[in-house]
């Protein structure tokens, strides 16, 4: 595949993959229902025997046989052998705690088995696991920045409730190279009708067909069953080309049951018509795009100076002041702070305090500026940035409580004054866990969640970090007072996952800095389709005088 050409560099030739997964025959751990099954992904780190999480699918509710639509997306290099680890479970509730849900079994397998053979099908193992399996089928992603945004409605479509109409819903898969289908979208269930109209929904062209117009697609149309077992009203086949017309006499598809029409022949006609509504392919603006224009990202660092970390006079401390080894917390900012000073133009990074007693009096404050300066936040660089860290450990007294909302209050405020795109908003918070005023910080973040802005949230330390995970919203999006956030702004990492058990610190502090920063393109770009802000025309890179 065709990568960012740059002369006079090197890089090391990788291969982008989109990771698909299915699973047969799953054991059913429901009394009343059907297993309701989650798969979670893990790849070996290089050099070592630890597995990380690359990430987890949706659930797909009382399902043996799950098609998941999420995929996993990474790089494969041929030159070296990429080992994962699938494991399914059965969601019992809403904590992202695995251990809490049913272990399903797993499968071990290397990136290049699964690239060999296109479609992998495996049984799935473990301690008392007799039955199972999973398919992990892959392809070679094109670079496309197209993305279609379509809506369909259906007419006359069978009845197939006794004791009422339909439920139906859409599924759409894109084709194979082997002749097989990879569900990529499910649109919304409409309850109780025989004519529903879908929402509109944005599919990434590169998902759909990846990047081929004239590649077919299958649609499905299903009556939803609560028990999971849907019922087939029918299917069709098109392309991007044709959906591309939008809405015509071409784009209305007959609904065909392959078992109806083999049983009654030709007295049938078909089980409805489903009809494009509207089709746009639109080329859409990346990350890059909007910093070659000129958008600057603002970080703001926020550190716990809360008791609950323990006396920085004491080894246990996680704020323990070692000549001979940076603090948790420094290495955390030294690791995420390299990446983001890349991006600022400035250097200048804001820090603030939360949770700690202050000078001279002791008075607590939950929103202080680390290098103490009564009016200017600023810290030059990443080296100003530990220094004035390092300052304030020794000047103020550790107290608390925890309170997250003053410091993301603080960030909202200026990125409620440039909402036009030149400036992206991101809040590195470092803590050990242990928040107090979460319903005020909920609130926070949804009102913050219409700002160019992100959060950024490490853990550190061994604490239980349920409540971080609950404001990471990847599955479920955090509310308050009935309100949602508008998306996802939050990012959570408990950084002892990057040091347990892996001596090599710049490999840890390397997969920390892509593990917290991966989700900052995704959450700028919807931040700009939000708002239709356009990226500014790449600005010009000045050159250098002529030598004398």
């Amino acid at each position: 595949m065709a990568s960012m050409f740059q002369p006079g560099a090197g890089a090391i030739p990788a291969t982008l993959v989109e990771i698909s997964v299915s699973c047969r025959n799953l054991h059913d751990m429901d009394v009343f229902s059907k297993s309701d099954p989650l798969c979670v992904l893990y790849v070996k780190d290089r050099g070592s025997e630890r597995y990380r999480e690359l990430g987890r699918t949706e659930v797909i509710w009382n399902n043996l046989n799950p098609d998941f639509v999420k995929k996993f997306t990474m790089h494969y290099f041929f030159e070296e052998r990429q080992m994962l680890r699938f494991e399914v479970f059965d969601v019992d509730s809403k904590s992202a705690d695995l251990s809490k849900h049913d272990f399903l079994g797993r499968m071990e397998c290397s990136l290049g088995e699964v690239v060999s053979a296109g479609r992998l099908q495996k049984p799935l193992t473990g301690q008392n696991i007799k039955k199972g399996a999973i398919i992990v089928s892959i392809e070679e992603l094109v670079t496309s920045k197209e993305e279609a945004t379509m809506q369909f409605f259906g007419r006359k479509l069978d009845k197939k409730d006794f004791f009422g109409k339909s439920d139906p819903f859409l599924v759409f898969y894109r084709s194979n190279e082997d002749g097989s289908f990879t569900v990529v979208h499910k649109t919304e269930v409409i309850k109780n009708t025989l004519n529903p109209n879908w929402n509109v929904f944005t599919i990434p062209v590169r998902s759909l067909c990846n990047g081929d117009y004239d590649r077919s697609i299958k649609v499905e149309c299903y009556d939803w069953d609560r028990d999971g077992g849907h019922d087939l009203i029918g299917e069709f086949f098109t392309t991007l080309r044709e959906l591309s017309k939008g809405k015509c006499g071409q784009n209305e598809f007959e609904c065909i049951n392959p078992k109806k029409k083999a049983k009654k022949g030709a007295k049938y006609k078909n089980s409805g018509v489903i009809t494009v509504e509207s089709c746009r392919v639109v080329q859409v603006p990346t990350f890059l795009d909007y910093i070659k224009g000129g958008t600057q990202l603002q970080c703001t660092i926020a550190i716990d100076f809360t008791a609950s970390n323990g006396d920085p006079r004491t080894p246990t401390s996680l704020h323990y002041i070692n000549p001979y080894q940076p603090t948790q917390y420094a290495m955390a900012l030294q690791a995420v702070g390299e990446i983001i000073e890349d991006y600022d133009s400035d250097k200048l990074f804001p820090v603030l305090g939360f949770g700690a007693r202050l000078p001279p009096d002791g008075r607590i404050s939950h929103e202080f500026f680390v290098n103490m300066h009564p009016t200017d936040p600023y810290c030059a660089g990443l080296q100003g940035v530990m220094q004035a860290y390092s300052n304030a450990l020794q000047k103020v007294q550790l107290y608390g409580p925890t309170n997250f909302a003053p410091v993301i209050n603080h960030v909202a405020r200026f990125a409620s004054a440039r909402r036009n795109g030149t400036d992206y908003f991101i809040l590195l918070i470092l803590t050990d866990g242990i928040i107090t005023d979460m319903p005020q910080t909920k609130e926070a973040i949804v009102n913050a969640a219409s700002l160019p802005m992100s959060i950024i949230i490490v853990g550190i330390g061994e604490a239980d970090f349920d409540a971080m995970v609950e404001l990471d919203g990847d599955d479920i999006r955090v509310s308050s007072r009935g309100r949602y956030a508008e998306r996802d702004i939050v990012q959570f990492v408990p950084f002892r996952d990057f040091i347990r058990s892996n001596s090599d610190m710049g490999i840890s502090k390397a997969q920390l800095a892509k593990e917290v920063l991966e989700e900052i393109p995704d959450q700028f770009i919807s931040y700009m389709k939000k708002h239709n802000i356009k990226p500014q025309p790449p600005q010009a890179v000045q050159s250098l005088p002529p030598a004398l």
